[in-house]
């Protein structure tokens, strides 16, 4: 086998860094005592840790694209550096009642490794489970290091490579401690939300009110809500979750909305599954129904972009063979924007629907005049009581996990920066960043963007490539990063990098696109800078 170009001709070797002030006051050497050794580094005492590609990140993504690394690129070593003690991302971090997929298994489950059970829509235990259990299978974990926040990547032109400082904790003691590791390609995988705080609007009087107030993003282990007046303020993905389980225990529960979510009731085992399965292999079926579901979702959108008053008329009147012509669509569940202007709920088995049918939980659209110490007052003058409030309004954006990145000492605004085919940054060598769809399943993008990473890195050491660096040739002109009204994304406008008007700049939601232009297209490594 040809030897990697991508590795370090003296993988231990110090190398001079002192020319950039942040690492001045940072230890340059790593100890070998360290948890999770990488199988055949050493480190040495005196200097910096070097690998070939550092993943951030050790959620969803993460975790996918380190196994793509052991299947693609074994040659190749790797470390996947994790801000918190545990793995998993989202699916560890949200403990909130109900938590469950928003998509479909077929999709949001990895394209290497087949999703085989019944329910097409999981809980989070059983997502987290299905994660970790794939690190398993690849050895994965003697790789990850826990409680490693990266804090800055600094590039060096000279050296063709990322000096990378974290800080890792000490969940005992409380205390960090700054340390430094060299690597010639950065994968962030550290998702597009802030890990520590979720989005609260500001309510008038909150302070006065006299029972709990929670954020799904901080959900107490230990909280009871059991015989309790619950409203559940939001209308989003996680506001339908919570209401058909918590209604199931509470005295009464009320989702208080400002203004409807489109949401779909859908099967929650796939219709294909059994049928299929009598007569084909496990892993034809998860491939069959995978490619059924990855046309359904893009037929749907598209349909809801061309025709979205059809859309529009389906929805509602599914919604009414749930609840009877009796009930308030119009007030309650039909938006004033259309269909994947912001993304659509999914339901499994209604299961939303029948708490409110069968008397469990009831909606307000109203919208909040202030709070007082029994509940919350409306500006239509109505009063809802609660012992409890949760406040599902969603989530506060970060880009790019909060790292700092600086070329040759310089910081990069990465708000500067066009995006190359969703993944790398203009200017920026030898660095991507994996973020999903909006309109599709997150890991469809994930899934591609770390086997793309893979090839590019062939390319590289078959060629003696040692950075790459997406280069901007041409007019270019500029559009929205996201054809998506969401509130969080709204909010997030200028925290986002910049969409080009054409290719390869321009952000596709399409999967099918992005599957042929990313593995089989002759052009796919356009505009690319390698030396």
């Amino acid at each position: 086998m040809q030897a990697s170009h991508l590795r370090s001709t003296n993988p231990t070797a110090t190398i001079d860094t002192s020319e950039y002030d942040i690492n001045a006051t940072l230890t340059d050497a790593y100890t070998a005592d360290h948890s999770n050794p990488i199988d055949g580094e050493t480190v040495m005492s005196g200097a910096a840790e070097f690998v070939d590609v550092l993943i951030v990140g050790a959620g969803l993504a993460g975790i996918g694209s380190a196994c793509q690394l052991r299947r693609k690129s074994p040659e190749l070593s790797f470390t996947v550096l994790e801000s918190r003690a545990v793995s998993g991302g989202t699916w560890d971090l949200f403990r909130y009642p109900g938590i469950r997929s928003d998509s479909d298994m077929y999709t949001y489950s990895y394209g290497f490794k087949p999703w085989v059970k019944k329910s097409a829509i999981a809980d989070g235990d059983t997502i987290l489970e299905y994660i970790r259990e794939a690190a398993d299978e690849y050895d994965l974990n003697r790789h990850i290091r826990y409680n490693h926040k990266v804090v800055s990547a600094q590039w060096s032109s000279t050296d063709n490579f990322w000096t990378v400082t974290a800080a890792r904790s000490d969940p005992q003691s409380d205390t960090e401690e700054p340390l430094t590791i060299r690597c010639r390609f950065i994968l962030s995988c550290s998702g597009y939300y802030d890990y520590d705080q979720g989005y609260t609007p500001e309510f008038a009087g909150i302070e006065d009110f006299q029972g709990e107030i929670i954020h799904p993003q901080q959900w107490p282990e230990q909280l009871d809500y059991k015989n309790k007046r619950v409203v559940v303020i939001g209308s989003g993905a996680t506001a339908v979750t919570l209401v058909p389980t918590m209604s199931k225990d509470t005295a009464s529960l009320v989702m208080l909305q400002r203004s409807p979510t489109y949401i779909a009731n859908m099967p929650a085992e796939d219709p294909w599954l059994k049928p299929l399965g009598k007569c084909l292999p496990s892993s034809w079926v998860f491939r069959l129904i995978r490619w059924k579901k990855v046309f359904l979702q893009q037929f749907i959108y598209r349909l809801s972009r061309k025709k979205p008053g059809r859309v529009r008329r389906y929805l509602l009147n599914e919604i009414r063979k749930e609840l009877g012509p009796d009930y308030d669509i119009d007030t309650h569940f039909s938006p004033n924007y259309n269909p994947w202007d912001q993304r659509l709920c999914a339901v499994p088995d209604g299961d939303m629907f029948a708490a409110i049918r069968e008397g469990r939980a009831e909606v307000v659209t109203d919208h909040i005049d202030r709070f007082n110490g029994s509940g919350i007052i409306l500006k239509s003058g109505t009063q809802l009581n609660a012992d409890i409030v949760v406040v599902a309004t969603g989530l506060k954006l970060k880009f790019g996990g909060g790292i700092i990145y600086s070329i040759d000492g310089d910081q990069i605004d990465l708000t500067k920066q066009f995006v190359y085919r969703g993944m790398m940054l203009s200017g920026v060598p030898n660095m991507a960043i994996s973020v999903g769809y909006t309109n599709a399943s997150w890991t469809l993008k994930t899934d591609l963007t770390a086997k793309y990473i893979c090839g590019l890195l062939k390319k590289m050491d078959r060629n003696g490539f040692t950075s790459v660096t997406p280069t901007l040739t041409g007019e270019i002109g500029e559009l929205p990063m996201l054809d998506f009204n969401a509130g969080y994304v709204h909010r997030a406008r200028d925290l986002m990098p910049r969409n080009g008007d054409r290719d390869p700049w321009k952000n596709n939601d399409r999967y099918t696109k992005d599957f042929v232009n990313l593995e089989f297209k002759h052009n796919k490594y356009s505009e690319l800078k390698f030396r």
